[in-house]
């Protein structure tokens, strides 16, 4: 019987990092045999070299500019490395999966994906209206649709210091309606508008990962409290915590969208109570922690992906402490040249 080939994307595994490499390295090593396919929009990212790790890896066209590209290139991976299931990892990348997941089935290759609807209600402009009925608390929060209304919401409406976000990536503290233009400005210009401005709420960031089946029913979730943050607030140290609060919140949020597939909960807690702050729709980068404590979510996702109905896993030692660190690794100039000679060679 020929292995399982599974596709994965977001392997940026830089300062910013994307999930991919920490679910490559959870459904390596659940299972030695299985085949990994990289899935990348950058030549230079990381994960496209680590050979130990990933059988092989291509390039794919962005979102941005439609599905026939990445439709092509789906099919020529099947078609070279048998593509059996697809684990996307970028937000981004999440809507067009999900429009056109029906000819990703007629093409062999099998995924879970929330739905469109639930993928709006968690979307950042929306969440203030979803934590409303799950009951729990949210920033204060303007949506703005060009650099000008930013600076008229600064000078009438919000109290600096705030958090100005793109709708799918990047936030960033700014302390002065400068610094505020110039972020604001940033994130336009790679992600386009709105932007969000958010009060910024101080208290202890603690997040939740987790996986819900195609019931809507939670497999498993582990919690941590972050520790040490990069610029852009990703997880560089963290520790397993169990927090009754933030459990009950993740129940009411699955039980109420009936969420399907992997997802994240950020959120921030201080004496008024928990605030949620962003609901991601994918693994975080984080999701090794979660394996290297006994909860293999990404494992459970392909499982349930082919059918199977893996038993809930909710027990994890508390206590234990995430690490992140920067290496380096040699390569050869040649992975480089061949990634972008098939790249090109499809006209992508």
């Amino acid at each position: 019987m020929s292995s399982l080939s599974i596709g994965v994307s977001g392997i940026n595994a830089t300062d910013n990092p994307g999930p991919g490499v920490a679910v490559a390295l959870s459904l390596k090593s659940s299972s030695k045999s299985t085949k990994l396919i990289g899935l990348s929009y950058d030549v230079h990212d990381p994960g496209n070299y680590m050979i130990d790790l990933f059988d092989n890896s291509y390039l794919l066209p962005y979102p941005s500019k439609g599905w026939g590209g990445i439709k092509t290139t789906l099919k020529r991976i099947k078609e070279q490395d048998g593509l059996d299931v697809l684990v996307p990892c970028l937000d981004v990348e999440i809507p067009i999966m999900m429009k056109y997941q029906n000819e990703l089935e007629s093409m062999g290759v099998a995924t879970l994906l929330p739905t469109p609807s639930q993928f709006e209600l968690r979307s950042k402009d929306q969440l203030p209206d979803l934590v409303k009925k799950i009951g729990c608390l949210h920033p204060k929060t303007f949506i703005v649709s060009s650099i000008d209304e930013l600076v008229q919401v600064l000078r009438t409406r919000a109290y600096l210091p705030v958090v100005v976000k793109g709708k799918y990536y990047k936030a960033y503290i700014v302390h002065n309606l400068e610094s505020a233009v110039f972020r604001g400005s940033e994130i336009a210009a790679e992600w386009g508008f709105p932007l969000l401005v958010q009060e910024k709420v101080d208290g202890q960031e603690i997040n939740l990962i987790g996986l819900s089946n195609k019931n809507g029913e939670i497999m498993g979730h582990v919690s941590i409290k972050k520790q040490l943050t990069t610029q852009l607030g990703k997880v560089w140290t963290a520790v397993t915590i169990r927090d009754q609060k933030l459990d009950d919140l993740c129940k009411r949020f699955c039980k109420l969208t009936q969420w399907q597939g992997p997802f994240e909960l950020e959120c921030i807690i201080n004496s008024n109570g928990i605030y949620l702050i962003e609901i991601n729709p994918r693994f975080p980068a984080w999701v090794y922690f979660a394996t290297g404590v006994g909860i293999n979510l990404p494992d459970m996702l392909v499982k349930i992906i082919q059918g199977k109905d893996p038993e809930p896993v909710f027990e994890y030692p508390l206590g234990k402490y995430l690490v992140r660190y920067s290496t380096e690794f040699i390569s050869d100039l040649s992975y480089f040249q061949n990634l972008l000679v098939a790249h090109n060679r499809n006209g992508l």
